[in-house]
């Protein structure tokens, strides 16, 4: 009697194997994918309250008289730009100065990224009710402009 001394797997052995490491796959995917939008959510936050933290300095100073306004101004930016391009600064006496509240305007990361970071953002006036913001002469507040839905079921918008 011969033994046979070959060793290895069988077919239905690798079968159980592939099988096994297919059903973890798929059940990592949606964590993956989970712990991704959630990435996405934290830049979102930070990137609003960069902008909300940037144009209330910007209407500090206004109040504070470090901003040249006209008599019908808010003392909000015109636009989201100034805060990265900066404003004289009415203190100076020479006007050499400038005050800057942004170094760069961060982008929504939930935009195109084919846009510009000042395009990406939904902007409020403040002559505009809470319950539909609308741009106008000034910026006073910033949202997101993407329809989705956050992990706590919340929209993007709304933020």
């Amino acid at each position: 009697m011969s033994r046979c001394t070959d060793r290895g797997f069988t077919l239905v052995e690798m079968l159980a194997v592939v099988t096994i490491v297919g059903i973890l796959a798929a059940a990592a995917q949606p964590l993956a994918v989970w712990v991704h939008k959630r990435q996405r959510e934290a830049e979102l936050h930070q990137a609003l309250r960069t902008l909300r933290g940037a144009l209330d300095a910007y209407r500090q100073a206004a109040k504070d008289g470090r901003i040249t306004l006209k008599a019908d101004d808010s003392g909000y930016p015109p636009d989201l730009d100034s805060l990265v391009r900066g404003v004289p600064d009415a203190k100076d006496a020479q006007q050499r100065k400038r005050i800057y509240f942004l170094r760069r305007l961060p982008r929504d990361p939930l935009a195109d990224p084919a846009l510009p970071a000042a395009q990406t953002w939904g902007l409020r006036s403040y002559d505009s009710p809470p319950e539909s913001p609308a741009p106008g002469r000034d910026v006073f507040d910033v949202h997101s402009r993407s329809e989705g839905i956050a992990l706590d079921g919340s929209h993007y918008r709304d933020w």
